[in-house]
């Protein structure tokens, strides 16, 4: 394994003895397993929920769902081949499957870091400038800056079709490894660790700052069913051509910003332990290769892509009856589900005019 950085989030020939160890191979499997299913069905429900559901269809919405695609793709790509690896010992999907499951892992990690930062970006503009969220923060432009986010990630990622390959380990088992020495990847890594960890955590540690000084300088209504009536009554339609008449009421944006920023604190914990393992191994001589804090490692990130369904559940009333009218229904939850829902927890929705919240912010009646 000497020609390798130190990146075996994705690869488990760190060590042949160790794999040998029954042991080690039932907990490592059962453990992804568990963590790859939950988090498969859960991100395939997110996107369900989104596209199905009218109510659904807002711009952080929509940089959810495309957070649930790159996630639902760092599962696939990198939990489910683990797992094999782990079972059959050696490498079982050739060269082309070592392209291409090197080249989704990298694209699915790097569009989710992405996806946080523009939805963070997206709510600092609602919550800051309501003004200006009335002809940016729309469901059109959020499709576009996704579009552009995954074509730019894709060519950026397709340099990995030039750095793997498959290799033949000390034990005469084919792997899928790098091309050449490790010291060579070092630019990479510390190229990817700037754009894709440091920079979201950083631009998030700003704007957060400022959506909190915003919110918690004046009072906010703990109830979106005091303003929801005054809202539903108004006609017209919104900016991405949605007939917003007869439309649900929109949440709090204290509630909104809360969720997305356990998000985006639950990104930061999660990639911390691999992201340092990296960046370190990449200096040593020796990398360090515990094969437990590895495997720690892994399941830190598959958690991180299997978590946020969990999240929005736990802290959204809407996402969750949503949720539960897929699985009952396998369709649309119903209107009055969704009403009670957003009444009280819940995703906020684009405004109908954006400066309507930051009247729910200033005035101080709602305190």
């Amino acid at each position: 394994f000497e020609g390798k950085v130190g990146d075996e989030l994705f690869r488990s020939t760190f060590s042949d003895a160790i794999f040998d160890v029954i042991e080690y191979k039932a907990i490592s499997v059962f453990l992804v397993l568990v963590i790859c299913g939950v988090g498969i069905v859960g991100n395939i429900m997110v996107v369900l929920v989104v596209l199905t559901t009218r109510e659904m269809k807002t711009p952080t919405n929509c940089y959810l769902v495309s957070l649930a695609v790159a996630d639902l793709m760092v599962l696939v790509a990198a939990g489910l081949p683990n797992i094999s690896d782990s079972l059959a010992g050696t490498w079982i999907y050739g060269h082309a499957g070592c392209l291409g499951i090197t080249y989704f892992q990298y694209l699915g990690i790097n569009v989710s870091s992405c996806s946080i930062t523009a939805f963070t970006v997206e709510r600092y503009i609602a919550v800051c400038h309501p003004m200006r969220a009335h002809t940016m923060c729309t469901v059109s432009r959020a499709k576009r800056i996704i579009a552009f986010v995954w074509s730019c990630t894709s060519i950026y990622c397709m340099l990995w079709f030039f750095l793997v390959d498959i290799n033949v380990n000390k034990s005469q088992h084919l792997e899928c490894g790098y091309k050449v020495s490790r010291n060579l990847y070092l630019p990479i890594y510390l190229l990817d660790f700037a754009l894709f960890f440091v920079t979201p955590l950083f631009v998030a540690t700003i704007l957060y700052g400022l959506i909190g000084r915003i919110l918690f300088a004046s009072p906010i209504p703990d109830q979106a069913d005091a303003i929801a009536e005054p809202w539903r009554e108004r006609s017209g339609k919104e900016k991405n051509g949605v007939d917003t008449r007869g439309s649900l009421p929109t949440m709090s944006p204290l509630q909104v910003t809360k969720m997305l920023a356990v998000v985006v604190i639950l990104f930061a914990l999660l990639w911390m332990p691999y992201r340092t393992l990296v960046l370190v191994n990449s200096f040593m001589d020796n990398p360090f290769l515990n094969p437990w804090f590895i495997l720690f490692c892994r399941l830190c990130v598959y958690a991180n892509s299997a978590i946020n369904p969990v999240v929005y559940n736990l802290m959204s009333q809407k996402f969750r009856a949503a949720f539960k009218g897929l699985c009952k229904c396998g369709g649309e939850p119903t209107p009055h589900s969704l009403y009670m829902a957003t009444a009280s927890y819940s995703l906020a929705r684009e405004p109908l005019h954006e400066g309507e919240e930051l009247k729910i912010q200033k005035d101080p009646g709602y305190g």
